[in-house]
């Protein structure tokens, strides 16, 4: 029996925001596959690669997540078929940056044909993440060091934090200027039972004269030498003395009060030397790349200082060839300026380097890399990579279709049509043919508007509000609202709590930062006595809510998962990994953290390997204790994507007044069914053509997100690859 590709992905949670490039690592695994050097994306997993009849990407322009939530109920077909989503970063125009600023040129057929094209404009230096980050100015070394926020974020040891307990302090409190020491530092590590211990340090100073090279013996037996890396082997331990505390000595002595520590992801250095240093320059933060991603220290060095280092013929890494290779690449930084190191291009020189390896021939890679370092040393502005050049490589011709005016002479077809009814008719013919496809579906400038951006915007949020609030009454005039409150709380983490005077007994208005929290005090409370008095909770008068809540019930994307509150805000996800070990088929597990000051809230959702597993976990969990807490639960409305959106809409409602939106609401309101009429037809193209794809087709469909000065909404991508079902397997 022939085997079907599948999809499979961990969007839950946190781990549901994803950046463009990973988005292109999919694309580029599912088109080319390992054969062509292409690898597993980092946070999703293609099985069967080679079996995939396709991969088509549905574009919906100038659509955002706002739109796809405030339209819920009319885009049936994409939240019945497609289980995994994500957000994803917004983006000016989608399109442009998947091809690259290259698109307009024809793309070479072979990876040692490809030349750069200069681009004048000096608008697309501003573009680079080194001049986004740095600006133009050349400045000093102190513009370039880790600001404290830099370090808390990337995981340095800070001082005072309680993860740094017996952590030593190098005593280099001297005020820094741009004149101020740098020191080069590297370690290499082993795995030992304590984790990560030191076992090599090497110290090099401004000039690369080596002042610390070091072996290291670890305080706990080694579990793994990692000696492919570390260079480390048993018998070189073996009568090594010198322990941790005697290089912190070493250390603390050789370095004066005002130095700068350099050194590549240099805070795991610093960790397995349990040391904290106020000053620091990271070269893999320093060469900025965009959405976090960070340039390996072998390719920084070959790319800039044409040295070769971490050979594969070496047993392991030189950490001080390592140390004096981030040291000289900090030095090329600050003295030729973030300009001159922009102008390098350093993206589309690692992309030539992986397409002229793809074709085995390394004689013309040595060729390539000469000529690119002749245009380094002349530093023109450099066109960024296109997209689509990786899948010209290959000899596969992508399909275009859609209305954007966009120069598609390097595709198979240009077609750009009129309405989304010729797109659909086209796609309908052409995309059988096309191996990889993209299709453009908009609702016309009619729609998309920014009056009526905001006019929707604030109308999800009222919306949203008005699903996450609750009245909870009557009470006695004299009750505690305090009482009230702590029931309440068990539900959920509330958003805020006041009382309602207006009526002839007080009520309670309460709003939760969670759906589920909502709903739950209104099917567990209705009755209950609560700060002495018989309450009623209700949700807000508000139409389709009702229908609205039971659609999420019933989405593809919550399909097994439940949430679960009353929980101590203490407990972490290991503790919480325990108390649910007995549930059957629990897959994973999900905590979140209030978006503001990042602490734990008391609830969590489950995710089990089918609905079956979480409706026996459901009667389980309702009324038994945890840590002497009684728990509650619910089937989720919003475990994946959504729940931090919500988060983020329900943070941000009330901070612009409602008189200042009413003319827009007003204006929205007039046009609104002929949107919804719109958006239906939309997604019945989508499910026709969805219909059509061939079985084993990856299909992803993208809301790109909206970028203005107007302001960002976030985008929203739909994924699955089609089985003989219709639906997208997974």
């Amino acid at each position: 029996q022939e085997k079907s590709s599948r999809l499979s992905a961990t969007l839950f949670g946190e781990d549901c925001e994803i950046s463009h490039d990973q988005l292109f690592e999919l694309l580029k695994y599912a088109a080319l596959g390992k054969c062509h050097n292409a690898t597993q994306p980092s946070w999703c997993h293609v099985h069967h690669q080679s079996h995939l009849a396709g991969v088509v990407v549905i574009v919906l322009h100038e659509m955002s997540q706002l739109h796809f939530y405030k339209f819920y109920l009319q885009f049936r077909h994409l939240r019945k078929v497609f289980q995994h989503r994500f957000t994803l970063t917004p983006s000016t125009n989608f399109l442009a940056s998947l091809y690259g600023e290259g698109a307009n040129r024809k793309p070479r057929t072979t990876a040692q044909d490809m030349t750069f094209t200069a681009v004048s404009k000096s608008s697309d230096l501003q573009c680079d993440p080194i001049i986004q980050k740095y600006g133009l100015e050349k400045q000093g070394l102190t513009s370039y060091t880790l600001t404290l926020d830099e370090q808390k974020k990337n995981g340095y040891p800070i001082k005072g934090s309680p993860q740094c307990k017996g952590f030593i302090c190098t005593g280099c409190d001297q005020q820094r200027t741009d004149s101020s020491p740098l020191f080069g530092l590297d370690c290499e590590m082993c795995l030992t039972a304590k984790g990560n211990e030191v076992t090599r340090v090497s110290l090099v100073d401004a000039q690369g004269q080596c002042l610390l090279n070091e072996l290291v013996k670890p305080e706990t037996a080694v579990v793994n030498y990692r000696t492919r890396f570390s260079g480390i082997t048993k018998k070189m331990l073996l009568p090594v003395k010198t322990r941790l505390s005697d290089i912190q000595t070493r250390l603390k002595k050789l370095l004066p009060r005002d130095a700068v520590l350099v050194g590549h992801s240099l805070n795991c250095d610093l960790q397995a030397l349990e040391m904290i240093h106020p000053s620091v320059i990271d070269t893999s933060l320093l060469f900025a790349r965009n959405e976090g991603q960070r340039f390996k220290l072998k390719f920084l060095a070959k790319a800039i200082l044409g040295k070769e280092i971490q050979c594969e013929k070496k047993l392991g890494h030189d950490s001080t060839e390592d140390a004096r290779a981030a040291l000289e690449l900090a030095q090329f930084f600050i003295e030729q300026g973030p300009a001159k190191v922009a102008e390098l291009n350093l993206e589309m020189l690692l992309t030539t380097e992986k397409l002229a390896e793809v074709s085995g021939n390394k004689a013309a890679l040595q060729s390539q890399r000469c000529r690119i370092q002749k245009q380094l040393n002349d530093s023109p502005h450099l066109a960024k990579p296109c997209f689509l050049d990786c899948l010209h490589v290959t000899g596969q011709n992508p399909l275009l279709l859609g209305r954007q005016e966009l120069d598609s002479s390097d595709l198979r077809q240009s077609n750009l049509s009129t309405s989304n009814k010729q797109i659909l008719r086209k796609a309908l013919e052409d995309v059988p043919l096309s191996t990889f496809s993209i299709i453009q579906f908009s609702l016309g400038p009619e729609y998309i508007g920014s009056h009526l951006l905001a006019g929707l915007c604030e109308k999800v949020r009222s919306k949203l509000t008005d699903m996450l609030t609750i009245y909870a009454g009557p009470f006695e005039d004299s009750f505690c609202l305090k009482a009230v409150e702590k029931e309440f709380g068990k539900c959920g983490p509330i958003q805020s709590l006041t009382v309602v005077t207006e009526t002839y007994q007080p009520y309670v208005h309460i709003q939760y930062k969670v759906l589920e929290a909502a709903q739950l005090a209104v099917e567990i409370l209705n009755g209950a006595e609560v700060a002495g008095s018989c309450i009623k909770p209700v949700t807000a008068a508000m139409l389709d809510c009702d229908v609205l809540i039971k659609e999420l019930e019933l989405d593809v994307e919550n399909e097994g998962v439940i949430y679960v509150a009353g929980l101590k805000k203490s407990l972490r996800e290991i503790d919480l990994y325990k108390e649910f070990s007995q549930l059957k088929d629990l897959e994973t597990l999900f905590l979140p953290k209030d978006l503001q000051n990042g602490k734990h809230r008391n609830c969590c959702f489950l995710k089990f390997q089918n609905s079956q597993s979480a409706v026996e976990a459901l009667e389980v969990i309702n009324g038994c204790t945890v840590k002497g807490r009684k728990l509650r639960s619910r089937h989720a409305l919003a475990s994946g994507h959504l729940w931090r959106w919500i988060s983020q809409m329900s943070d941000s409602n009330g901070k612009q007044g409602r008189h200042t939106l009413f003319e827009k609401l007003e204006q929205l309101s007039d046009s609104e069914q002929d949107l919804r009429k719109e958006v239906k037809k939309l997604d019945q193209h989508i499910e026709k053509l969805y219909r059509r794809l061939q079985n084993n087709t990856l299909c992803i469909v993208l809301f790109p997100g909206v970028h203005s000065m107007h302001g960002s909404q976030s985008g929203l991508g739909l994924m699955g690859i089609k089985d003989d079902r219709g639906r997208s397997a997974c």
